[in-house]
């Protein structure tokens, strides 16, 4: 039995008014500024327009004048913006094996790769003044540059830059330390096998 020819003519009109709209070309013909060209719109005959004093880009409101620039009222810190925890330290050896040794090499004492070769060798780490400095020193060396060094704030994010400057203040200890330093049960440890091995 066939369909009436009205109901035939219906399902054709629909058909119809589907592909159509599937083909619409709306979004691609629409009036739109683009990159790098000109514009007869704008007086200057730019299509780009120029960003608004103050500007901002997303993530990058750096309002946090410790973590962001290492210092405190204008001077080094002398605190961390953050608690540093073992992982801390692990990326911040991690972060100072790629970036910092070959200049200033595993131990932090200035005879890296490139000082081997030839390059101006940088001061030890261990030397009574860069053992006073506090970690916003170290954090502001690497975020601006110190004589030959160049700085590393847009390799380096600040947080690692902290890393770092934890990591070094854990070289400076493995080289300075004391038995003092040592806490009393670990101490009683090294003093039970010194006398050992002076017994041996």
């Amino acid at each position: 039995m066939r369909a009436p020819i009205h109901c035939t003519a219906a399902l054709l009109a629909l058909a119809a008014a589907f592909l159509s709209a599937g083909c619409r070309q709306d979004m691609h013909d629409q009036p739109k500024l683009r990159g790098m060209r000109g514009s007869a719109f704008f007086a200057d005959g730019r299509g780009m327009r120029p960003t608004v004093p103050g500007t901002v880009a997303r993530g990058q409101l750096n309002d946090d004048e410790l973590l962001h620039t290492g210092k405190l009222d204008g001077k080094p810190s002398e605190v961390f913006p953050f608690e540093i925890t073992r992982a801390d330290l692990e990326r911040g050896r991690e972060r100072f094996e790629i970036y910092c040794t070959p200049c200033h090499d595993r131990t932090g004492s200035g005879n890296g790769m490139i000082v081997q070769r030839g390059m101006k060798r940088p001061p030890s780490y261990h030397i009574q003044r860069l053992r006073e400095q506090p970690p916003g020193y170290f954090f502001d060396v690497m975020t601006n540059g110190f004589g030959a060094m160049f700085d590393y704030s847009d390799r380096i994010k600040p947080e690692d830059r902290w890393r770092i400057a934890a990591y070094i203040r854990v070289l400076q200890l493995s080289q300075n330390g004391t038995l003092a330093d040592v806490p009393p049960d670990e101490r009683t440890k090294l003093e039970q096998q010194k006398t050992e091995g002076q017994a041996q």
